[in-house]
C-alpha cells in the first residue's frame, strides 16, 4: 500500500508549520519587549534581569529546534510521509519539549515569588514552587522519553501519562497563580473603593491577571486536548509550538507593565493632590507618595497592588 495514501499534510506538517510561524512573531514579540525591559527598568535587581535573559536565550533555543525539526519534516523527509507518525521525533522537537518545560517552570517559580511579595505567606509560594519544579522534571522526563520512544505511535501506547502529567501540572500550576492573584488583589481591591481611580488601578490589574493566566492554562489544555483524542496528526505540535512563548511573553508584559501603572498611579496622585481640602476622606487623608525611580503609594490600611508590582523587581 502507498503510504502516502493516508496522509494528510493539512493536520500534520501543514498544522505544524502553521504553529512554527505564529511561534516566530512571539519570539519575535518577546525580543521586542526584552529590549523595552532592559531599556525601562535599568535599576531592577541583577537577579531579575538575569532571568529574563535567561528565559529569552531559551526562547531563541526553543524557535530554532522547532524551525530545525520543521526543516526535517518538510525537507529532509520530504520523499517519506510515513516518518511523520510513524517515525520517531527530530531530535531538535525533543529538544525544543525540554526548553518548553524550563521556560514555564522559570516562569511560574517567578510568579510564585509575585505571590509571596503580595502575601508575606510562604504556603502557597511553596506549592507553585513545588509543581513548577514538577514540570521541569515532566519535561525531563519527556526529552529522555522521547529520545527512547521508536515512534509517535510507541508514546500513545506505552508512556502517555507522562506528557498528560507535564501538561496537567502545567494548567494546574497556571490557575493556583492565577486564582491566588487575584484573590489578593480582590481583597485590596475592597480596601480602595472610596477612591475611583485607585479602584479602576487595582481593577486593571485584575484583568492582566486573569488574561495571562487564562493564555497559558488555554494553550496547555488545547495542546493536550489535541495530543489525547487526535493521535494521527500533528496539531498538538502546533499548540505546543506557541506554548513556550505564552509564558515567557506573559513574564515581560508583566514586568513592562509596570511603566503603564506607574503612569496610572501619578494621575492618581495629581488627582488627589488637586482635589479641596474639605473633600479629602479619611483613606486619601493618610495617602503619601515617594518616588525613587519607583512609585509607591500608601493608604492607611495596606499597601496598594502597584507597590507589589515593583517588589518583584528587588
Amino acid at each position: 500500500m502507498d503510504p502516502t495514501a493516508s496522509f494528510n499534510p493539512h493536520t500534520t506538517i501543514g498544522a505544524f508549520l502553521i504553529g512554527v510561524l505564529v511561534s516566530y512573531v512571539l519570539v519575535g514579540v518577546a525580543t521586542t519587549q526584552t529590549y523595552i525591559y532592559y531599556g525601562r527598568f535599568p535599576d531592577d535587581s541583577p537577579r531579575l534581569k538575569a532571568l529574563v535573559a535567561f528565559v529569552w536565550v531559551c526562547e531563541i533555543i526553543h524557535g530554532l529546534c522547532l524551525g530545525h525539526g520543521l526543516y526535517v519534516y518538510t525537507i529532509i523527509d520530504y520523499w517519506h510521509p510515513d516518518r511523520i507518525l510513524g517515525g520517531p521525533y527530530p531530535r531538535s522537537i525533543d529538544t525544543a519539549v525540554f526548553f518548553c518545560g524550563l521556560i514555564s517552570a522559570c516562569v511560574q517559580a517567578f510568579f510564585g515569588f509575585r505571590i509571596y511579595a503580595f502575601s508575606r505567606k510562604l504556603y502557597i509560594p511553596i506549592l507553585i514552587w513545588i509543581m513548577a519544579f514538577l514540570r521541569l522534571l515532566a519535561g525531563f522526563g519527556n526529552l529522555i522519553l522521547e529520545l527512547r520512544m521508536a515512534s509517535l505511535v510507541d508514546v500513545h501506547k506505552h508512556w502517555l501519562w507522562l506528557p498528560e502529567f507535564a501538561w496537567s501540572i502545567s494548567v494546574a500550576t497556571d490557575l493556583t497563580i492565577t486564582a491566588t492573584l487575584v484573590f489578593h488583589l480582590h481583597q485590596q481591591r475592597k480596601e480602595v473603593n472610596e477612591s475611583p481611580r485607585t479602584a479602576a488601578l487595582v481593577d486593571k490589574l485584575i484583568l492582566w491577571t486573569i488574561e495571562t493566566g487564562a493564555l497559558t492554562s488555554l494553550t496547555s489544555i488545547v495542546a493536550l486536548t489535541c495530543f489525547i483524542t487526535m493521535r494521527h496528526n500533528l496539531i498538538f505540535l502546533a499548540f505546543f509550538a506557541l506554548e513556550a512563548q505564552m509564558f515567557s511573553n506573559s513574564l515581560l508584559a508583566s514586568l513592562n507593565s509596570r511603566e503603564a501603572l506607574r503612569e496610572m498611579n501619578e494621575r492618581e496622585i495629581s488627582w488627589k493632590i488637586s482635589l479641596p481640602a474639605m473633600s479629602t476622606t479619611p483613606a486619601t487623608s493618610s495617602l503619601a507618595f515617594r518616588t525613587t525611580g519607583v512609585t509607591n503609594i500608601t493608604c492607611d490600611c495596606r499597601r496598594l497592588a502597584v507597590v507589589h508590582e515593583d517588589e518583584c523587581a528587588k
